[in-house]
């Protein structure tokens, strides 16, 4: 991960290997880590995957670094109906991490996906957002207007990269949320690429007003 230790010490290694957020604090288990402010360099996720690749295990690891990031595929048997009535529906979900900008792109798991793109408030808009939308799909979720970053680039290197079968994108009516569509269809196109497509669009009171 990013911290290290140094004469008995944690310290940061580099500050590109870093991603803020604070996950090293609690699972420290001398208290030794502590955040101070300061300006640093932006945190790379090619840098700090390679680092944690190529390095070799030191004497007294710290339980650092984000978990939350690691890439790894859900497996889960096929289910050929749905969940009989007062049954707990399942989770969908094929895969780890969901949020675009933690994804690698070059993860196994994209190999000959069918490839979902979806605004993180669809799934809490849309009442059976897993069974219609992610079954039998790799999601991945963001917020054009929170994130405030555009997506093109990302989305575009893993429909580059990887054997994408198909593409769904679902998207919410407010307008801030067409960023996310947008980047996804700029992706498909700056790829090269001719695989089946499609935009959903979900009202805030879930219901689905376009799908085409």
């Amino acid at each position: 991960g990013a911290i290290g230790l140094e004469n008995g010490k944690a310290k940061l290694l580099r500050d590109d290997y870093c991603d803020g957020l604070g996950n090293c604090l609690p699972v420290c288990p001398t208290g030794a880590i502590s955040f101070i402010e300061r300006e640093a360099a932006d945190f790379n996720m090619e840098a700090a995957e390679k680092n944690m690749k190529t390095k070799t295990e030191p004497p007294q690891k710290l339980p650092c670094g984000c978990p939350g990031s690691n890439a790894k595929k859900i497996v889960r048997q096929p289910e050929a109906v749905e969940a009989p009535a007062g049954e707990k529906a399942r989770s969908e979900l094929g895969q780890w991490p969901v949020q675009i900008q933690l994804v690698p792109v070059n993860a196994p798991y994209f190999d000959n996906a069918s490839l979902l793109v979806a605004a993180d408030c669809a799934a809490y808009a849309y009442a059976d957002f897993h069974a219609a939308f992610m079954r039998n799909r790799i999601t991945i979720i963001g917020c054009p207007k929170l994130d405030n970053v555009d997506y093109t680039e990302k989305l575009t290197a893993i429909l580059k990269h990887n054997n994408i079968k198909s593409l769904a994108i679902v998207r919410m009516e407010v307008p801030c949320c067409a960023g996310i569509a947008n980047a996804a269809i700029a992706a498909l196109k700056a790829s090269d690429k001719m695989i089946p497509w499609r935009v959903v669009t979900l009202s805030v009171n879930g219901e689905i007003l376009q799908d085409e």
